[in-house]
């Protein structure tokens, strides 16, 4: 039954307002004939019939229908329906045949579905209407429109949220903080569904909103940041422009308080207390304080600084930039015995100060810190810290040269004892006393070899040497008049025979190792041996120079060729002191223009026709030659060092190997002997016993009969080896003994077999064999190489022969 009832409202609802739109559709009609066909069309004038046109109106239909029947949208109608039914009316378009429904017969449309302005406002459709029979087309096909008429149906959105705002504190009333904006989807342009207005539900004692901009302000002037930092305001947006029945939404705001320098630093104490030793170096932290301040940010920095004038001698005053404390550090050395507690006054301030906020107060504050100093044992001090001494340089051994002084600096007062850093006085030219501290001279000085002298003196506690001072003495060694002035070089000057009086041969000056305050001044003369020299005068210029001239006319070289001029030379002093000089002055031969030629039959200067490069070239070969000669006797030495260190060579070192064959019997220089003759030294047996010794003549034999003999030795059955026992023990024992000699890895051989052997000798040396068993007569047969080794085995054997019978 309602629902009956509602689709029966919608029903008039949609005739009352097409009511007013159709009296004009006719008038349109009937002035333009929209929907009419174009005169002599065939379709249209088939059957002789007259034009006619489309009779409808635009549609309206209301969004969001919840009635249960189609809802009734309008009604197209050709004016050449009669009513019969002849006549099919059909759609087409945007919804046609879903959304929208027509009655083919009546023309009626309806819609089907819910419609949703903020989602589609309007529908465009095209009518037809045909012959039912022939389904030919009756008029032009025409479009028209269904708009969807809006209801308040959506709330106000803010889309842009969440809002955070900000506003300073202690702003003023009515300041502005930001701007909310709600959008509603109803159709602006009918009725007042989209009129939004603005309130506030929360937080209204602290701020206002703007019921048609939507621009929240503040309320009051005294936010404080410290208090309360932020806020939390929610605003309403409500459409229909606030009148009853109108849909609302809602959105929370937050506003940020931000900070302004409007509190002053505050130290949370009054007084402070920290301690140091005396000892501590410039820079060293004592302690950090820090005021405290209720801004943020920039507002809190700070700046600190040493208020009082004796806490500012001491001491001084840094900021931390990252934590904002004040680090006091000490800024002169503390010393326990002259002051024990200081009192420093330090005071903070902001950086950056608001004018706006300065009728609140200073924006500042100030606290006492007391530094104590603590008292270690310190090492001596010198007083008064003089580092120059002066001293003449004829000083004795023992003299006082200047006395240092040095005091413990803390209250026991320990003595103190005095030394010199012998790293810097090495040569210990000087001495102190260890209880005065007098500094005396230990050697004879001399200005000339060091006029200065850097010393280090120590000065420790006499009960306690770890705690030592040091302090650096310049002495300066004063110069006394000792060194006579000498010739600067040995000079030598050359005159020409045909010179004339009053020439001048050589100017001279002096040098003087010593250096008068008032500076040098010399005085020149001929020595008294040559003050009646007729030869040569001295002038002396006064400048510290003397100029020597002939004093005769012309000079014979043939006569005498060199004259020795002796001239003294005084200085200034105190004491003044003298010394004798010789200038030797060469007769020479010159041409017209009074070049020299010739001193003493040898060139004395070069002649002007030889060229550098000829100079040159004559240098490059006296070296060439000079080298070759070194080259040359370098060789020889080393040669002769050979030779001598194979000589010295010590045969346990070496193996000498013999692989290659000799020139025969004429060749009897192919190898030295006596280098192998050497081994076999027997010098030593000679002085022994006939008792002892071997058998008759074998020592007294010539080497080169024993050496040739050897093969052929016999040792003789009563032979005493004690002779051979004893040689060998003797050189082990000198081996021994010999501690210059390295330690040699050797294996020595002796020619000759102990007693007691259990196996007879192999060799030819040891055969008990006697000479008559061997027989070298063969070696005559193997040539000419042979020879030689063949005479000296037969002449062996001859000889044994010999003494046999």
């Amino acid at each position: 039954m309602a629902k009956g009832l509602r689709g029966a409202a919608w029903t008039v609802l949609l005739l009352l307002c097409a009511v007013p739109e159709l009296g004009a559709w006719a008038m349109r009609v009937a002035m333009e004939g929209p929907g009419l066909g174009q005169l002599g069309d065939p379709a249209l004038l088939a059957g002789g019939r007259v034009k006619r046109g489309w009779v409808w109106n635009q549609f309206f239909v209301v969004e969001e229908y919840t009635g249960t029947e189609p809802l009734y949208v309008g009604k197209i109608h050709s004016d050449s329906d009669e009513g019969d039914g002849s006549i099919k009316y059909t759609i087409s378009g945007e919804g046609a045949g879903t959304i929208f429904l027509i009655d083919e017969i009546t023309g009626d449309i309806h819609a089907t579905e819910r419609l949703d302005r903020e989602q589609k406002t309007f529908y465009t459709l095209r009518a037809q209407a045909r012959d039912r029979q022939t389904d030919q087309l009756l008029e032009p096909e025409s479009e028209f429109i269904i708009k969807v008429q809006d209801i308040n149906d959506s709330e106000p959105r803010f889309l842009e949220g969440p809002y955070i705002g900000s506003v300073a504190e202690l702003s003023p009333v009515g300041t502005s903080v930001m701007q909310v904006m709600a959008s509603d989807a109803d159709d602006p342009t009918y009725g007042s569904s989209a009129r939004v207005v603005y309130s506030v539900l929360e937080g209204e004692q602290h701020f206002t909103v703007d019921s048609k901009t939507g621009v929240i302000r503040t309320a009051v002037a005294d936010l404080d940041r410290e208090t309360q930092d932020r806020y939390e305001v929610v605003i309403r947006a409500t459409d229909m422009a606030g009148q009853l029945g109108g849909l609302s939404g809602s959105t929370t705001v937050t506003i940020v308080v931000t900070d302004v320098n409007d509190n002053p630093p505050r130290f949370p104490q009054k007084m402070y207390q920290f301690s140091v030793v005396e000892t501590a170096p410039v820079g060293t932290a004592v302690g950090r304080v820090k005021a405290e301040d209720s801004d943020v940010g920039e507002n809190t920095d700070m700046t600190y600084r040493v208020k009082d004038e004796e806490g500012m001698e001491m001491f001084r005053v840094t900021t931390d930039g990252n934590t904002q404390e004040a680090v006091i550090m000490v800024q002169k050395p503390l010393d326990y015995e002259s002051k024990k507690v200081h009192t420093v006054v330090v005071e903070a301030l902001n950086k950056f100060v608001d004018p706006r906020f300065v009728d609140l107060g200073t924006f500042r504050d100030q606290t006492i810190v007391r530094v104590s100093v603590l008292d270690v044992d310190e090492p001596p001090e010198f007083r008064p810290p003089s580092n120059l001494m002066e001293v003449q340089e004829d000083a004795h051994i023992g003299s006082v040269v200047g006395v240092v002084t040095a005091l413990d600096p803390d209250t026991a007062n320990h003595p103190v004892r005095y030394a010199i850093d012998r790293s810097t006085d090495a040569e210990r030219i000087f001495d102190i006393d260890a209880n005065t501290g007098a500094i005396v001279t230990g050697k004879v000085l001399d200005r000339e070899t060091a006029g200065w002298h850097n010393i280090t003196v120590l000065a420790m506690e006499a009960d306690n040497h770890s705690q030592v001072s040091r302090a650096s003495l310049r002495i300066r060694i004063l110069d006394v008049n000792d060194n006579p002035p000498e010739l600067a070089t040995p000079y030598e000057a050359a005159v020409c025979e045909d010179a004339k009086p009053g020439q001048l041969i050589q100017t001279i000056s002096v040098v003087d190792r010593d250096e008068p305050q008032s500076g040098h001044r010399f005085y020149f003369t001929l020595a008294p041996e040559a003050t009646n020299s007729h030869h040569f005068s001295l002038l002396d210029i006064k400048d510290n120079t003397a100029a020597v001239h002939t004093q005769r006319m012309g000079f014979n070289r043939q006569e005498q060729d060199v004259y020795l001029l002796p001239i003294l030379v005084v200085d200034s002093g105190p004491p003044a002191l003298s010394s004798t000089g010789t200038l030797t002055i060469r007769v020479c031969g010159c041409d017209s223009s009074g070049a020299i030629q010739s001193c003493n039959s040898t060139a004395f200067v070069v002649s002007a026709t030889l060229s550098p490069g000829a100079l040159i070239a004559l240098l490059v070969c006296i070296l060439i030659l000079v080298v070759l000669v070194l080259l040359i006797l370098t060789l020889k030495r080393h040669h002769k060092s050979h030779l001598t260190s194979e000589d010295d060579e010590d045969m346990r070192d070496n193996v000498i190997k013999y692989n290659d064959e000799g020139g025969g019997e004429q060749d009897t220089e192919a190898y030295d002997m006596s280098a192998l003759r050497s081994l076999y030294d027997f010098s030593e047996i000679k002085g022994g016993d006939g008792g002892g010794g071997l058998a008759e003549g074998g020592p007294s034999r010539n080497p080169n009969s024993e050496l040739h003999a050897l093969p052929q030795w016999v040792q003789s059955p009563d032979l005493d080896f004690s002779v051979f026992r004893d040689y060998i023990c003797r050189k082990v024992e000198q081996a021994d003994e010999d501690l210059s000699v390295p330690p040699y890895d050797s294996f020595q051989t002796y020619a000759f077999e102990g007693l007691d052997s259990p196996v007879p000798s192999l060799s030819s040396i040891n055969t008990w064999s006697s000479g008559s068993e061997q027989d070298f007569s063969y070696l005559g047969g193997w040539g000419p190489r042979f020879r030689q080794l063949a005479a000296l085995y037969a002449g062996r054997r001859g000889e044994e022969d010999s003494e046999e019978s």
